[in-house]
């Protein structure tokens, strides 16, 4: 799972930068934050390591990680409260083919995950 504090310090992060304006700064502990939290987006950390070499690449890392994060949550968030009314429907098989394509998109391991437990459900109520 990964660290709330961490996704909540890059959200924080890129609104300050994307939406505020104020400028990035390669500091020690921006850069760590970016490293340690890549992996969570499914960003390798050979692909970190090369944003991390200048201060606009690694601004550019943390737009594609706060994206993936955002993207990925409203993505989840639509889906199960579609899933929730296909199965009050008795809609087994659209609310499997709901969780089907998400999983087709998303990148985001634990995204990934929480869809995954979701299909199990479904299979186990089969």
């Amino acid at each position: 799972m990964p660290d709330a504090q961490a996704w909540d310090a890059i959200w924080e992060l890129n609104h300050k930068v994307s939406d505020l304006g104020q400028p990035f700064a390669l500091t020690d502990d921006v850069r760590a934050l970016l490293r340690n939290t890549a992996p969570d987006v499914a960003i390798t950390a050979v692909e970190a390591e090369k944003a991390l070499q200048s201060e606009a690449s690694a601004a550019a890392l943390l737009v594609e990680i706060a994206r993936r994060i955002r993207e990925g949550s409203h993505r989840l968030s639509r889906v199960l409260g579609e899933l929730d009314r296909r199965q009050q429907a008795g809609d087994a098989n659209g609310a499997r083919q709901l969780l089907q394509d998400v999983l087709a998109v998303e990148v985001v391991p634990h995204y990934r995950d929480i869809v995954h437990t979701y299909l199990a459900v479904l299979d186990d109520e089969d």
